[in-house]
């Protein structure tokens, strides 16, 4: 398993990989996490955790249509129908008309993002936009273990950027990047990666450090024990040191996400035409 997940994280493989939908463990094949009753949890994407009076509506009426038994709002900032069927899936997929939020999956699952600059009066930089920009980039791509990420418009950190796997902070003048913190069962505050004046800048970076740790990665290893047993040093030099290697790690993320888009596209039509 270790070496065949190293070996699909390199360049080229990700694009010329194919993939077998049936080898796939049932939370992702239904596109939904599997509870303790043999229901699913059905958990559609909010970027930055943004959404639209349209999107509430749907899913309000999604949920009344199929008796959706718990509507519950996730840590992730998203909305999570709890106790749906098998067999109901395909339908309230195909109703609510909105992506996974991998909620099931070694891979970006969120990106939790706090008001910033927008509308809080403390807000020094636009974390939403930055948030909504680097989920639907990296949202979704797999990687060794879940991957949470969280911008916090300023140093009061709201999102609570010190606690995620890749935290962004704005800070006056530009945003502090942090790697390898968790909130879970080994609590762990995250290590500063870098400062960058702007967005750009922190989207590259931010490419660039979840590449290598595709590529160098035990299968199941947090970010948190990977930055430990690394090093945060040894991994900002080989992730951010090099200009050109920055990019080069930077576009085989990028060809993952691609070839990643197409798997989910023929996830979904499993899904929704045949069911789980």
């Amino acid at each position: 398993m270790q070496a065949c997940h190293q070996l699909l994280c390199h360049d080229g493989l990700a694009e010329s990989a194919s993939d077998d939908l049936t080898s796939r463990l049932i939370n992702e094949r239904a596109q939904a996490n599997i509870q303790k009753d043999g229901t699913f949890s059905v958990v559609p994407r909010m970027y930055g955790g943004v959404t639209t009076a349209g999107e509430l509506k749907r899913i309000a009426e999604v949920a009344e249509r199929h008796k959706v038994p718990l509507l519950k709002l996730t840590g992730g900032q998203r909305i999570a129908l709890i106790g749906v069927p098998r067999e109901g899936l395909p339908e309230v997929w195909r109703e609510l008309n909105m992506p996974s939020g991998h909620a099931y999956a070694k891979a970006v699952r969120t990106v939790k993002t706090c008001v910033g600059d927008r509308f809080c009066r403390y807000g020094t930089q636009d974390s939403v936009a930055l948030g909504i920009e680097m989920e639907k980039r990296f949202g979704g791509i797999p990687l060794p273990a879940k991957v949470k990420l969280a911008v916090s418009g300023c140093p009061r950190n709201c999102a609570e950027s010190g606690i995620k796997d890749m935290g962004v902070v704005g800070v006056s003048g530009g945003w502090e990047l942090y790697a390898g913190g968790c909130g879970g069962i080994e609590l762990k505050g995250g290590e500063k990666l870098g400062h960058f004046k702007r967005p750009d800048e922190v989207v590259e970076a931010t490419a660039a450090f979840l590449q290598l740790y595709r590529e160098d990665a035990d299968y199941g290893e947090r970010t948190f024990r990977w930055v430990v047993r690394r090093g945060i040093g040894k991994i900002r030099e080989e992730a951010l040191g090099d200009g050109e290697k920055r990019k080069a790690l930077a576009n085989r993320l990028a060809a993952a996400a691609r070839a990643e888009k197409e798997h989910c596209a023929a996830e979904t039509e499993t899904v929704l035409m045949k069911g789980a």
